[in-house]
C-alpha cells in the first residue's frame, strides 16, 4: 500500500483521537475543522473535548487547520461529523452535506471518503456518494471511493478508546474494503472486522445504540412500576444481577449525541420503507419521558411533605448529558428544568465540567456556584460528576433545609447516610 496521506474532517469527540492516533503512524496527517475558535484552541494544545488529549496536543506531527486550501495534499478522507434529529426528531443531514461541500473542493480521482457519522442505512452511497458526485463530475466507485467505519467513541471513557476497540470496516468494493481495512488496522490494536457492505456497517452501528436504548427504556419503565409498589429499582436489579444471564442495564435519562439520537435513523428510514416501527418507538417515547416524570415525582413529594410547589428553591447537580463530560448535546437533565419551571418552582442548576456561557448558549439557563446553593427544599443529583462524588454527601446536601428531599436519578447515593435527616428517593 502506498502511504495515505490522511485528513480528519470534524475535530470532535471522534475526529480529533481519530486525527491524533493517525498522526503518529502517517507523516502529514491533516486535521480540519471548520470552528477557526476550536483550531486556534487545539494548536495551543486545549483539548476542547476534555478527554485528556492535551498532552498528545502538545507533542504531535499533526496539522490542525480550518483552510479547506490545506487538505488538497490528502487522498485518504475521513468524516467524522455530528448526525443530529431536529425538533421534530427527522434525522438532519446538514453536517454531512456540509463536510460533503467542503470535501468537493479537494476531491481527486483516486481519492477515498470513509464517513464515521452514525446515519441509517444507505446514507453513505445514496446520499453522500451522489452528492459528491453532483458537485465535483467526478464518478463514485469509478473516480472516487466511498467507505464507512462506524464511530464507536464513548465520551469519558478512559479504557474503550479508538485504538482498543475493534473497528468495524466497509468499502463499496473490494479494493476499497481491503484499503480501508489497512489504513484503519495499522493504528488499531484491537483490529478490524470487516463488513460484507456498507449498508451492514452502517445498520451494525445504528442499531448498537438502538439495543441499549430499548434496555434502558426497560429499566426506566420498571422503575416506574417498582416505585408504584414503594420497593426501589437498583435493589431490585441488584437482585436480579446475581443471575450469571441477567443483562446489568440501569434507569436514567438518556441523552448525548448516540442512544438518544441514533435510534430515531433507524425509525426514519423504516418509515420511508413503509413500515413503523413499534418498539423502538414505544423505547423512545419511554425515555424521553423520563426528564418530565422526575421532575413530576418530586412536585408530589414536595405536596405531600405540606410544602408549597411555587417558589420552592430546587437545586439541580449536573446538567451534561453523562458524568465526567463536559458534553452538553442533547442532555435531557433540562427537561427536568423545563418540567419544574412551569409548576413555578424557583430552578438552581450547578454543574462543575462547563462554564454558564455554555449553558445559557445551548438551554437558556444561568449556572449557579455551589456556596450559592442554599435554603434549598429539593436536590436533584442528575449527574454524579466526579467532582461531586469527592465532596461526599454532607457537603453536597449543605445547603439543603431540615427535612428536605434528595432525588437521586442515577442511585450514586447511599440511602443510609441520608434517610435519617432527609427525604430520599431515586429512580
Amino acid at each position: 500500500m502506498k502511504s495515505p496521506i490522511i485528513a480528519v474532517l470534524g475535530l470532535g469527540y471522534v475526529g480529533l483521537p481519530l486525527a491524533l492516533s493517525f498522526a503518529k503512524k502517517y507523516p502529514g496527517t491533516i486535521g480540519f475543522d471548520i470552528n477557526s475558535e476550536k483550531v486556534k484552541a487545539l494548536k495551543s494544545a486545549i483539548d476542547t473535548t476534555q478527554e485528556g488529549h492535551a498532552e498528545e496536543l502538545k507533542k504531535t506531527s499533526l496539522l490542525i487547520t480550518h483552510a479547506i486550501e490545506d487538505l488538497k495534499t490528502a487522498n485518504f478522507f475521513i468524516v467524522g461529523v455530528p448526525t443530529p434529529v431536529d425538533e421534530n426528531k427527522t434525522p438532519d443531514l446538514k453536517p454531512l452535506e456540509s463536510a460533503c461541500h467542503v470535501l468537493s473542493k479537494v476531491l481527486k480521482k483516486g481519492d477515498t471518503v470513509v464517513f464515521e457519522s452514525t446515519v441509517y442505512p444507505g446514507v453513505t452511497e445514496e446520499f453522500c456518494g451522489p452528492l459528491l458526485e453532483k458537485i465535483t463530475g467526478l464518478k463514485q466507485a469509478t473516480e472516487f471511493y466511498l467507505g464507512y467505519s462506524p464511530e464507536r467513541m464513548n465520551p469519558g471513557d478512559k479504557d474503550h478508546t479508538f485504538e482498543t476497540i475493534v473497528k468495524v470496516v466497509s468499502g463499496q468494493d473490494a479494493a476499497t474494503l481491503e484499503l480501508v481495512a489497512e489504513v484503519y488496522g495499522s493504528v488499531v490494536k484491537a483490529g478490524v472486522y470487516k463488513a460484507t457492505s456498507i449498508k451492514v456497517a452502517e445498520a451494525a452501528k445504528v442499531i448498537e445504540n438502538t439495543q441499549r436504548d430499548l434496555n434502558i427504556a426497560l429499566m426506566n419503565e420498571l422503575s416506574i412500576i417498582f416505585d408504584a409498589l414503594k420497593i426501589r429499582t437498583k435493589d431490585v436489579l441488584d437482585a436480579a444481577g446475581t443471575k450469571w444471564n441477567f443483562l446489568k442495564f440501569n434507569p436514567g435519562l438518556v441523552g448525548g449525541h448516540c442512544i438518544g439520537v441514533d435510534p430515531y435513523y433507524l425509525t426514519a428510514k423504516a418509515q420511508q420503507l413503509g413500515y413503523t416501527p413499534q418498539v423502538i418507538l414505544a423505547g423512545r417515547r419511554i425515555n424521553d419521558g423520563m426528564g418530565a416524570y422526575i421532575a413530576q415525582r418530586l412536585v408530589k413529594l414536595l405536596v405531600q411533605q405540606g410544602s408549597t410547589v411555587k417558589g420552592s428553591r430546587v437545586a439541580v447537580l449536573g446538567l451534561t448529558f453523562k458524568e465526567n463530560v463536559s458534553d452538553l448535546r442533547n442532555s435531557r437533565v433540562p427537561d427536568i428544568v423545563k418540567e419544574l419551571k412551569e409548576f413555578g418552582v424557583t430552578v438552581l442548576v450547578h454543574d462543575p465540567k462547563i462554564n454558564s456561557a455554555d449553558a445559557e448558549h445551548e438551554y437558556g439557563l444561568s449556572l449557579v456556584p455551589l456556596n450559592d446553593l442554599n435554603n434549598l427544599d429539593a436536590i436533584i443529583y442528575a449527574v454524579p460528576h466526579r467532582e461531586f462524588q469527592e465532596k461526599g454527601v454532607a457537603e453536597l446536601l449543605a445547603g439543603l433545609k431540615p427535612h428536605g428531599i434528595v432525588i437521586d436519578v442515577k442511585s450514586a447515593l447511599k440511602p443510609e447516610e441520608i434517610k435519617n435527616k432527609f427525604t430520599y428517593w431515586s429512580l
